[in-house]
């Protein structure tokens, strides 16, 4: 098979994207969603692949930067719409784009590659390892009660039609990044995806509607949530399904979880995709009747070792030389010494005898704290090759706060 892999072209954007939603199942899109992922686009930094004059590969790189432990914004490349036509699989296509995207990526000087899987068996063989998992509840509201912060009635709620709060709603998010690794800071343009609400995926439930909450005038906090009505011969059975919560401090936090719990007419609340460790599981009364469950969430490969261990800092000082397997990006194969404290560190090249071995993927996981080394380590997927290095290094590469990331892309 001769195939082509190029640089997409603005005037090629249709097909290349037409192949996408055809690889996933083919069912339209809005034209609200298609015409804000043309928009959000980087033509030079997208990739299809071509079998003649039809497109039978695509993939891109949004321009990101996530929030790693010790509150730095480093930049990362968002892998996106990556797909293969069903007519040319087993044929190399994928590998293509990945071997094309790991090199773009180090020649523009990007440390880290980013993504979530629609099937995470595909991606180790990258490199990319799961860092973040999400939290999903089913919460049973008529049987669970909820115990909120104090100060929690001081703070004022209110409908808004969501587009007319946006702006403030983003500021919200944009003070909450720096303090949890995994999020994303937001190029302008990326706060409309939450809006984007077309009635085929509601299943029923509501347009979107929003709640902002108020301290002192000021906009600490919002939700924005759909409900879903439904009956049966005992009365009301409706559903709450939350789409996007953030509270700038505990007591705004449970002022809008309460808001979600007495919702009238509704005795569920849906959650999806909250951080795993979301104060609402220490509030509720019955956690079993919360039926929560995770699921992987943000994948991340680095693509400089080197680079990518210097951005983090250490919860604890780690003076420590890893033996690192990368047969992708074979730059980064070899032992690299980290030396590293709360305040910063450095990873340098080394001769000096390895203290831990393990592969890229497993650096990727445990990358933004809330995967851990010694955990892999159990499963056979980190060597420790000096006694008390595992323990030193899982101590060090930990976060206080777990990882999450908040929205798709």
């Amino acid at each position: 098979m001769t195939t082509d892999v190029r640089v997409l072209q603005q005037t090629e954007w249709n097909a290349w994207y037409d192949n996408l939603v055809r690889a996933f199942g083919g069912v339209p899109e809005s034209s609200d969603e298609r015409g804000l992922y043309n928009a959000l686009s980087e033509y030079d930094r997208f990739i299809g692949v071509w079998d003649g004059d039809q497109v039978v590969g695509t993939a891109g790189a949004f321009t990101f930067r996530v929030t790693v432990p010790g509150g730095a914004s480093v930049p990362a490349a968002g892998i996106t719409m990556v797909s293969v036509a069903a007519t040319h699989r087993r044929r190399g296509v994928l590998r293509s784009m990945m071997r094309r995207q790991l090199d773009d990526i180090r020649s523009w000087g990007e440390p880290l590659a980013v993504l979530t899987a629609s099937e995470p068996v595909i991606y180790g063989r990258f490199g990319y390892g799961i860092a973040t998992y999400q939290l999903n509840a089913e919460i049973d509201t008529s049987r669970v009660r909820l115990s909120v912060p104090s100060g929690t009635d001081d703070v004022h709620l209110r409908y808004a039609a969501p587009a007319d709060v946006l702006d403030a709603c983003e500021a919200v998010y944009a003070r909450q990044v720096p303090g949890r690794p995994g999020m994303l800071a937001r190029r302008p343009g990326w706060e409309r995806v939450a809006l984007l609400d077309p009635e085929s995926e509601r299943d029923g439930a509501s347009p979107l509607q929003c709640v902002v909450a108020e301290r002192d005038d000021e906009v600490v906090g919002y939700a924005r949530f759909r409900v879903k009505p439904e009956w049966d011969p005992a009365g009301h059975q409706g559903t709450v399904v939350l789409e996007d919560l953030e509270g700038l401090d505990p007591a705004v936090q449970g002022a809008l979880w309460r808001f979600l719990f007495e919702i009238d007419l509704t005795s569920t609340l849906d959650t999806r995709g909250r951080p795993v460790d979301e104060a609402w599981q220490h509030m509720v009364s019955d956690i079993r009747r919360c039926r929560p469950r995770l699921r992987d969430a943000l994948h991340v490969r680095l693509v400089d070792v080197g680079a990518a261990l210097e951005a983090r800092t250490y919860q604890a000082t780690v003076d420590l030389v890893f033996e690192v397997e990368d047969a992708f990006c074979p730059w980064n194969e070899g032992r690299w010494r980290l030396s590293g404290d709360a305040k910063g560190a450095t990873c340098v090249r080394t001769e000096d005898s390895a203290d831990l071995a393990l592969s890229v993927r497993e650096l990727g996981a445990a990358y933004l704290g809330g995967v851990s080394l010694a955990s892999l380590g159990a499963a056979g997927r980190v060597r420790e090759l000096r006694q008390g290095a595992l323990v030193e290094a899982s101590v060090g590469f930990s976060s206080a706060v777990a990882p999450w990331l908040p929205h798709g892309f």
